[in-house]
């Protein structure tokens, strides 16, 4: 089987402490649970993380879509900056949502070693998801492993968890989802050719080609640090359809200011810092000329006090 495969070749010579979850966006809830499994692990054990590439969900429920908050990429490197030492990711496939609680707890034993388990409070692995807290610590003590539930990790009396963030991005509330996030949200996308309608406008912009399974924030115009072959420059970043020219396609697109050069086949990251407003339709292009100048002076105010705040 592939996952089983998957656990094989990510496997530590030396004993693992686990954590089991999809950790989309590693946000504040699950760097607090990711603190708890290095904490808990010690010396002589890694911190491991078994995660999947697609959402379980997905393969339970057909009908289930899900806009990822991460690539699987950034995700892994998110969970090595806080420390993770082993990481595992797992395609979930319709034959590992048949593995039971038992054969898939004996699989992280053999394979990665595993000395303890570390859940969230959600956690739960196996068939029909049969592996609660209490049927994993019997199988513990069968096989040779310890078992810890986390507590949640809460932000003013609410569980911080990724549907939230979603939601909040999908509404353009970048500043609510930063702060669950713990960091900047980020996106990251291959220059492409556009229309050009932009620099006819004097406002060149750069169109980038996002993976269709990661979510975008809701439609507006947002001040945004752009990361370019290992600088950082401000923008001001379009979401939408650009309903000024009766256009349906939604398409992300970032002015970068103080910069000139060819973009194209570069790849962009986009740190999200505010929503500057939300989309418009103009009467003229005078119009949206004028607005787009605003645009820009708006981001370079908001960017300029987000760098005094990053001094501090």
């Amino acid at each position: 089987m592939k996952y089983r495969q998957q656990l094989a070749d990510a496997a530590s010579e030396r004993n693992t402490i686990v954590t089991i979850g999809v950790f989309d966006g590693v946000h504040r809830g699950h760097c607090y649970l990711l603190g708890e499994l290095l904490k808990l692990s010690p010396p002589d054990h890694d911190a491991a993380v078994v995660t999947f590439i697609n959402h379980p969900a997905s393969i339970i429920n057909p009908d289930f879509k899900v806009s990822f908050l991460t690539s699987t990429s950034e995700k892994i490197q998110l969970l090595k900056d806080q420390g993770v030492q082993v990481i595992v990711p797992l395609d979930f496939s319709k034959s590992l949502s048949e593995v039971t609680a038992r054969d898939f707890a004996q699989m992280l034993t053999d394979l990665l070693n595993m000395k303890g388990l570390v859940l969230g409070p959600d956690c739960a692995i196996g068939k029909n998801r049969e592996g609660d807290a209490k049927l994993l610590q019997t199988l513990g003590r069968e096989m040779g492993f310890w078992v810890k539930t986390v507590t949640p990790f809460t932000d003013d009396g609410r569980t911080i968890r990724s549907r939230v963030i979603r939601e909040s991005l999908s509404n353009g509330d970048i500043s609510q989802a930063n702060s669950l996030l713990g960091r900047q949200f980020l996106l990251s996308g291959k220059v492409v050719h556009g229309d050009k309608r932009g620099r006819e406008l004097g406002f060149p912009t750069a169109n980038l080609s996002i993976n269709s399974d990661l979510l975008l924030p809701g439609d507006g115009i947002f001040a945004t640090w752009a990361h370019i072959n290992g600088k950082r420059y401000m923008s001001a970043t379009s979401i939408g359809i650009r309903p000024t020219f009766g256009l349906s396609e939604r398409l992300v697109e970032a002015y970068i200011l103080d910069f000139s050069g060819d973009l194209y086949g570069q790849n962009i990251e986009l740190n999200f810092v505010e929503r500057i407003r939300g989309q418009e339709a103009f009467t003229d292009i005078e119009s949206l000329i004028y607005q787009v100048n605003e645009d820009v002076s708006n981001t370079r105010a908001i960017l300029n006090a987000a760098k005094g705040a990053d001094i501090d």
